[in-house]
C-alpha cells in the first residue's frame, strides 16, 4: 500500500535553511527600522489616547494590529510605559490604588503632541515600507520567461 504523506522535495530542489545576505531568524529589518524610529512608543500613545488601557491590553491589541508581525514581551513594554510615564506623555494609576493590579494609563497633553510628531516622521518610513513590498509582489508576480 502507498504512503499518502507528501514525499519531501530532493536536496536540488529543497531551499537552503537560511539564504546567505538574508537576516538571521528573529531579526526582521522591515519592522526593526520601524521599531527604531519609535513606531512602539506612536502605537501605545495611540492606544492610549483611546482611552484608558494597561500594559497587556496594549500588547495584545499591537500584536492583532500587526498579525503579529510586531510582537511584544513585558520586558519591553512595562519599561516603555516607565518611561513615557516619566516623560509627562501619560499618566498611570492603579485599577485598585490600595494593591498593585492593573496600572491604566491615559495620554497627557505633551503625549499628544508627541504622538503626532512620531506619526509624521513615521509616515516617510511607512510609506517607503509600503511602496517596496507592492514593488516586490509586482515583481514576483511576473514570472521570469524560462
Amino acid at each position: 500500500m502507498a504512503s499518502s504523506r507528501p514525499r519531501a522535495p530532493s536536496a536540488a530542489h529543497r531551499p537552503p535553511a537560511r539564504l546567505r545576505g538574508s537576516p538571521p531568524a528573529g531579526a526582521d529589518p522591515l519592522i526593526g527600522d520601524l521599531r527604531r524610529g519609535g513606531l512602539l512608543a506612536l502605537l501605545v500613545l495611540h492606544y492610549v489616547a483611546r482611552g484608558r488601557c494597561y500594559g497587556n491590553q496594549l500588547r495584545d491589541r499591537i500584536a492583532e494590529l500587526t498579525g503579529g508581525a510586531l510582537s511584544v514581551n513585558p520586558n519591553t513594554m512595562y519599561p516603555l510605559l516607565r518611561t513615557l510615564e516619566s516623560r509627562g506623555l501619560i499618566t498611570g494609576a492603579w485599577e485598585h490604588p490600595g494593591r498593585r493590579t492593573r496600572r491604566f494609563y491615559r495620554i497627557t497633553p505633551a503625549g499628544r503632541w508627541e504622538r503626532d510628531r512620531l506619526s509624521a516622521e513615521l509616515d516617510v518610513r511607512l510609506d517607503r515600507i509600503s511602496r517596496s513590498i507592492e514593488a516586490i509582489r509586482s515583481e514576483i508576480a511576473d514570472p521570469a520567461p524560462r
